[in-house]
């Protein structure tokens, strides 16, 4: 095992699909629905977009976190006080 190696967005969600799905899809499906309510309701584009950016983001680094939290779980598993 390589010492870089960065899990897929598949790995995740074939691990933690419930998760995998609620830290991405949620908030993009919450963002392009801010933008269409902005839309059709007649609202300032620039608090919509500016919500849909900060939402991209938190997906951004919650899958990262996530990412993280599954490549520690996996190395405790494997490497773990029981394995000593």
């Amino acid at each position: 095992m390589s010492g870089r190696h960065s899990l897929s967005f598949v790995e995740l969600f074939r691990a933690t699909p419930a998760k995998s799905a609620l830290l991405t899809l949620a908030p993009l499906a919450l963002a392009l629905g801010q933008l269409w309510n902005s839309y059709v309701n007649g609202v300032s584009p620039v608090v919509s977009i500016t919500f849909a950016v900060v939402m991209v983001g938190f997906s951004v680094v919650a899958m990262g976190h996530h990412a993280a939290e599954h490549r520690i779980h996996r190395l405790e598993a494997e490497y773990g006080p029981e394995r000593v």
